[in-house]
């Protein structure tokens, strides 16, 4: 569990394009990560 201040792990996901982007390739810029938790679930 992070805590507040803890740095990321790196990790990979794919873009809204379908390309897989890795939060290293951000290193040193700030990042938003936004997600849809229930999207395309039929829920």
């Amino acid at each position: 569990m992070l805590k507040a201040g803890d740095k990321a792990p790196d990790f990979e996901l794919k873009s809204h394009e379908g390309q897989m982007v890795s939060l290293a390739q951000y290193r040193g810029k700030w990042v938003v990560l936004h997600t849809f938790p229930l999207a395309f679930t039929g829920g």
